[in-house]
C-alpha cells in the first residue's frame, strides 16, 4: 500500500525540501536530487535518511529523557508508545520493525530500573531475531540498527542521574543530548560504513555538529505537517512553513560543506 503521507508532503513543500523530509521520515531516497544525495554522502550525514534504527533510537531516547520527570516507569511506557506510533506512521518495513523491537526491549530494561538489564534485554532481543532468521547477520540494515542502538544505550548510561539545571542548561539540553546520541551511534556504525562504502568523510564531525540539532524538530514538525495535511491539506500549510526553515538550513550547510576540498576520501 502506497504511503499516503508522501504525496501530502510533496504538495506542501518545494524541492529539495520535500524529498529530504520524506527521506528523514520514511527512508525514501529515490526522489532525492543526485546533488543533495552526493552531498550527504560526502559530509557523512547520509544516516539521516536511512531508516536503520538511528532516527527511531534518537527519537525514543530523547522522549525517555524529556519525560523522565514523570517517573522511570511512566517515561519508558510513553517511549514504547512513541515507538508503536512511529512504526504505524512510517510503515512496518523490516528495518523499522527490527529497530522497534531493539528499542522496545531496551526501554523494558529501563522500566525495571537496571542499566545492566537494559543491555541484556537488547542483546536478548537481537539474539532472538537472529535465531528466527540467522541471515540477518549479513543484512546491512540489521548491522547498522544493532550497532547504532547499542551505541545509544551506552550513551544513555547516566539516564537516571538528575540534578537541577540552570536555564541555559535546560535550553541547551536537547541540542547536547541529540548530538551526543548521534555521535555515539555514528562511532559504533563507522566500521560497517567504512567496510561497505569505502569512503571516509573527514568533515563529518563538523557537519553533524552543525545539523544534528535540526533532526528532532524536523521529525516532529514533519509528522505534524504530514498528519495535518492528510486530514485536510490546508491544515498542513502553517506547519509546513515551520518545517521548511530547518530543512533549508540543513540543505544549505550540507551542500556548502560538501564543496570544501578534501571533505571526504575514498579508499
Amino acid at each position: 500500500m502506497p504511503n499516503p503521507f508522501i504525496s501530502v508532503l510533496n504538495s506542501l513543500l518545494p524541492e529539495p525540501q520535500a524529498s529530504l523530509l520524506t527521506g528523514i521520515l520514511f527512508g525514501i531516497k529515490a526522489t532525492m536530487p543526485r546533488q543533495l544525495y552526493n552531498a550527504l554522502v560526502a559530509t557523512g550525514t547520509l544516516h539521516i535518511i536511512a531508516l536503520s534504527g538511528v532516527n527511531i533510537s534518537i527519537l525514543t531516547s530523547l522522549v525517555a529523557r524529556l519525560t523522565l520527570f514523570l517517573g522511570r516507569k511512566t517515561s519508558s511506557l510513553v517511549s514504547v508508545c512513541v515507538i508503536v506510533l512511529f512504526v504505524w506512521f512510517v510503515g512496518a518495513s523490516p528495518s523499522i520493525v527490527r529497530a522497534a523491537i531493539m528499542g522496545s526491549f531496551s526501554l523494558i530494561g529501563i522500566y525495571f530500573g537496571r542499566y545492566r538489564f537494559v543491555v541484556l534485554s537488547f542483546i536478548f532481543a537481537s539474539v532472538l531475531m537472529l535465531l528466527y532468521d540467522f541471515s540477518l547477520i549479513y543484512n546491512l540494515s540489521f548491522q547498522l540498527s544493532f550497532l547504532a542502538t547499542f551505541g545509544i544505550i551506552l550513551a544513555n548510561k547516566k539516564l537516571e542521574r538528575q540534578r537541577k539545571k540552570t536555564l541555559l542548561e535546560k535550553l541547551l539540553f536537547p541540542v547536547k543530548e541529540n548530538f551526543k546520541l548521534t555521535l555515539s551511534a555514528q562511532l559504533f556504525t563507522l566500521p560497517v560504513i567504512l567496510y561497505n562504502f569505502r569512503r571516509l568523510s573527514l568533515i563529518a564531525p563538523l557537519a553533524n555538529l552543525m545539523i544534528e540539532w535540526t533532526i528532532q524538530p524536523i521529525m516532529i514538525l514533519g509528522f505534524i505537517t504530514a498528519a495535518a495535511g492528510w486530514i485536510w491539506q490546508p491544515l498542513g500549510i502553517i506547519p509546513a512553513w515551520f518545517t521548511w526553515v530547518p530543512l533549508t538550513y540543513l540543505i544549505g550547510v550540507v551542500e556548502w560543506l560538501a564543496k570544501i576540498p578534501g571533505a571526504s576520501v575514498r579508499f
